[in-house]
């Protein structure tokens, strides 16, 4: 069965595509306009070892903020119909994630049940934009909305960290192989669903 999912969402601040495969290799192909993010979001399709794609338009003359939030809205739509029934899988998934000085954990879990919560980046995040383009106060705002409109559980944690580009990326990538783990088959539940209700929804 595939496991694909493709959105697309328009409206008068942005143009969003997103496709998905959760089967795929880390094939990426993505154009938001916003350079960083861009290679927040290769890094999270590589190492999550899903295909992606995303093209994205937006005012980004005005500010990164439209275009960013759609693009996390869309992607977290598509992760949804990627997983389906989510009959098979892992369920949860977790990992730790160093970049240099910085280091970032995610936990995942795939449950329907959407819920996010994002500690330990240091005070000064909230004020710096990495390359002129990617405020890292959206950091946040990406991963609650992957999480709501996908409809997991996110947990995202910084224990350690100075540059806002290390903590940054560690923790796109964390969340990528979290992601990996739950949303990959688990043979022992032959086809069955990793939960005592026998469905994984809210």
């Amino acid at each position: 069965m595939s496991r694909t999912g493709r959105v697309e969402r328009v409206t008068k601040e942005s143009s969003v595509l997103v496709e998905i495969d959760l089967d795929g290799t880390g094939h990426t192909e993505v154009a938001t306009g916003v350079p960083f993010f861009d290679h927040m979001l290769t890094a999270l399709g590589k190492h999550s070892s899903l295909d992606l794609v995303v093209r994205a338009t937006g005012d980004v003359e005005i500010d990164a903020h439209h275009t960013v939030e759609d693009v996390a809205i869309v992607f977290g739509q598509a992760l949804k119909q990627a997983l389906g029934d989510k009959s098979g899988i892992r369920r949860f998934g977790d990992a730790w994630i160093p970049m240099d000085e910085a280091l970032a954990q995610a936990v995942v879990d795939v449950s329907g049940r959407p819920y996010c919560v994002h500690t330990g980046e240091p005070e000064s995040m909230a004020g710096f934009v990495v390359g002129g383009n990617y405020p890292t106060v959206l950091n946040r705002h990406v991963f609650e909305s992957i999480a709501f409109h996908a409809g997991i559980a996110l947990h995202v944690r910084v224990t350690g960290g100075r540059d806002p580009h290390h903590i940054t990326e560690a923790e796109y990538k964390a969340i990528a192989r979290a992601l990996r783990a739950a949303t990959e088959p688990d043979a022992r539940l032959a086809g069955g669903t990793a939960s005592t209700k026998g469905v994984l929804e809210s």
